[in-house]
């Protein structure tokens, strides 16, 4: 049997950040086999076949409870990395200590003050381009890249906003790396053209290519070897065979509906195994402008306003984040094409017990992902999207606010279904994304958030990633 120093499942942002931050300090002789389920297409190909990701068919995902709810996500090299836009703003210090600082959800077991450094190294490692002044959230050195133009709604909205409204934190570029080339805003960010945002293939690929490093693509994990609180390797299906591998530590990187279903057919039993699957609520608002016109931007998103975040409104309803859109599309008058703004409000979630991942009863080679619906808590602050917007643009030149649309069936943020905590009661990994139960098994990404910030979580998952891996080389564990 083959035997390995790490086995990671996946290959997107969990696992590669954490293998980054590893492989710094592992010796030369180090192994490290990372499986990943889909297949290893290159950026070039995806964009000849045009290989965007949609809604996982029936063998791969069983759904349950609310029809309309849609679960996004992309398997393959990179995993969603291939997909996302690329939006990467931090969390917020409240959303971190929401049950100390507003009565409802719960703490995560570290603050955002551990996490500052692993923010900053995350944002160089995807040059991150934003906002040269004071963000909402402090920061204690500026962005890598500078930020995007902004349209000429944006610089409205700023002059009335000066300390609530800025330039989005992305990581599509505004200047050429070595690698990518300059955002073209088109708009087509789930596939990029160009290749201006960071992606595991045009960021990492030198981690995939470290000797010490095998990857297998098309590779299935199919159960993690536990005994006496101990993982002892895992079996995975490749080219039609099952496999068996020994591993010193257990890395879970897959997304939050695969990290509890590979953890449950292991055999684990933590009560908070698998609840509270949750993601942001969110819905546009189309606003007619009055003699302003829009798309000056150098991006897809231009403008983050937090006007509606943070604060003692958190008591009963989430928080909101409000994007701008530079996204072209126009108004259906003649000559006026271009006077249009689009809003996206996205809100925050408080997860619920009874959404969940459980093994498929029916059909048990997939997991079925069980949702009956958002909390009060985000529909409260949903009911109130007309007003927040009419609130929001006062005083500017608008001609109409349109009624919003309805919700969104999915942001593609799937979270929280191996939450962290200190009691292993209601919680299954610790601060270090370390199983409470089986000490060398580290389950990483947004499957071990506690709570559902409006922030994208990209950005975060990284960093937990980074100081996961810093805090076990610390300890010895790996």
């Amino acid at each position: 049997m083959d035997s390995y120093h790490i086995v990671a499942i996946g290959s997107g942002f969990a696992t590669s950040f954490f293998l980054h931050g590893y492989l710094r300090a592992a010796p030369p002789g180090a192994k490290v086999l990372v499986l990943e389920r889909g297949p290893l297409i290159r950026h070039a190909d995806r964009i000849k076949r045009r290989l965007a990701p949609g809604p996982p068919g029936e063998a791969i995902l069983g759904r349950a409870g609310d029809p309309g709810k849609e679960w996004i996500f992309s398997m393959g090299f990179g995993g969603s990395s291939n997909c996302w836009w690329g939006c990467t703003p931090r969390m917020m210090p409240n959303d971190l200590r929401l049950r100390s600082a507003y009565g409802v959800g719960r703490d995560w077991p570290v603050g955002y003050d551990a996490l500052e450094d692993y923010y900053r190294e995350a944002e160089e490692i995807m040059q991150v381009s934003g906002s040269a002044e004071a963000a909402p959230y402090p920061r204690s050195r500026p962005l890598p890249q500078p930020p995007h133009n902004f349209s000429d709604p944006d610089r409205l909205l700023k002059a009335k906003y000066p300390a609530l409204f800025f330039n989005q934190p992305t990581a599509r570029a505004r200047v050429a790396t070595g690698d990518r080339s300059p955002c073209c805003a088109n708009s087509m960010c789930h596939l990029c053209p160009v290749d201006a945002k960071f992606t595991i293939e045009n960021g990492f690929a030198e981690l995939y290519r470290d000797p010490r490093v095998v990857l297998l693509s098309d590779a299935e994990a199919l159960e993690i070897d536990i005994a006496a609180g101990t993982a002892r390797g895992l079996r995975y299906r490749y080219q039609g065979r099952e496999h068996q591998v020994a591993a010193d530590l257990v890395l879970l990187g897959a997304n939050a509906i695969f990290n509890p279903y590979l953890l449950l057919r292991s055999g684990m039993t933590d009560q908070a195994l698998g609840r509270g699957l949750a993601e942001q609520l969110s819905t546009f608002v189309e606003v007619d402008l009055e003699g302003v016109e829009n798309f000056q931007g150098s991006t897809s998103i231009t403008g983050h306003g937090y006007m509606f975040y943070d604060g003692d409104h958190r008591r009963t309803r989430g928080a909101c984040l409000v994007e701008s859109w530079n996204a072209p599309y126009f108004r259906l008058d003649p000559d006026r094409w271009r006077e249009t703004l689009s809003l996206k409000f996205i809100i925050e979630d408080l997860p619920q017990e009874g959404n969940r991942v459980t093994i498929d009863p029916s059909r048990p080679e997939r997991p079925l992902a069980v949702f009956h619906g958002y909390s009060e808590y985000a529909q409260a602050t949903l009911r109130r999207v007309p007003d927040l917007a009419a609130e929001l643009l006062a005083g500017l030149p608008v001609e109409r606010i349109h009624p919003p649309g309805k919700a969104r069936a999915t942001e593609g943020h799937v979270q929280c279904t191996v939450r962290m905590g200190t009691d292993p009661a209601d919680s299954v990994v610790d601060a270090g994304l370390v199983s409470h139960r089986v000490r060398n098994l580290v389950v990483a990404g947004a499957s071990a958030f506690p709570t559902v910030s409006p922030a994208n979580p990209t950005l975060t998952l990284a960093a937990l990633s980074l100081h996961a891996a810093r805090r076990l080389a610390g300890s010895g564990s790996c």
